[in-house]
């Protein structure tokens, strides 16, 4: 049974600062314990707060390299591109943010197979990853459709891949390269951060629901070894 631990807020900012907090500690520990940090963080709206709070953190940042959770198969500088927007945050302080994907490939599955070749040569496993969820169940890019079994499932050694979403959300109509449950759930620290009670609702079910879950995040955090931290704001 996978150890869940929920930690609530009035609000957004108040989410944020104490997320922040919790990332700079266990950055502040990586950097101590191994000279330097890799964590995977997630694009949407909803981290935005939590990384212009982290972002006034007195970290050496130069030490720090973060991954995208997920991307969309889009041109760096796109509207849509998360690492683009994370990059706006954390590149001015000095940290590596580290693309795993930056064109509109035409092959998703061969830009999945260039995504994990490239951080087969990151230092592994992730100090963090911070994990959103969709109001769909989904969470990074591990979305319903012909790649779901292959992210959850495929081999351990396996950091990323590249996932076709089915229905493709109308938002972002593009293909994706995602970390794979693999990757997720073997860094050293895990933690979601979501808003709303309609998201809650969608979590709570899928953790009842495990392995069995029809939500991705569910079968995800099934039998999850590592404890997961949730922070939730109204």
């Amino acid at each position: 049974m996978t150890e869940i631990e929920w930690w609530e807020y009035d609000d957004a900012a108040e989410m944020a600062e104490a997320v922040a907090g919790d990332v700079q500690f266990i950055i502040e520990s990586a950097l101590d314990a191994r000279g330097g940090a890799v964590i995977a963080l997630p694009g949407g709206k909803t981290p935005l707060p939590i990384y212009e709070k982290l972002a006034t953190a007195k970290l050496d940042w130069k030490k720090v390299m973060i991954v995208p959770t997920d991307d969309r198969l889009v041109p760096m500088g796109d509207p849509l591109s998360n690492i683009t927007a994370i990059g706006k945050v954390f590149v001015p302080k000095g940290a590596r943010v580290f693309p795993i994907t930056s064109e509109a490939a035409t092959d998703y599955r061969a830009a999945g197979r260039a995504a994990d070749a490239r951080l087969q040569d990151v230092h592994w496993p992730l100090d963090l990853c911070l994990l959103g969820v969709g109001g769909d169940g989904h969470t990074a890019s591990i979305f319903p459709g012909p790649d779901l079994d292959e992210a959850l499932s495929g081999p351990k050694e396996r950091r990323a891949l590249g996932v076709m979403p089915d229905p493709l959300p109308p938002e972002a109509p593009v293909a994706r390269v995602t970390l794979s449950r693999s990757a997720i759930v073997t860094a050293r620290a895990l933690l979601i951060a979501i808003s709303g009670q309609a998201k809650r609702d969608v979590l709570e079910a899928a953790i009842a629901e495990g392995a069995g879950s029809p939500y991705p995040i569910g079968r995800v955090l099934a039998d999850t070894e590592l404890p997961v931290d949730i922070h939730w704001s109204a």
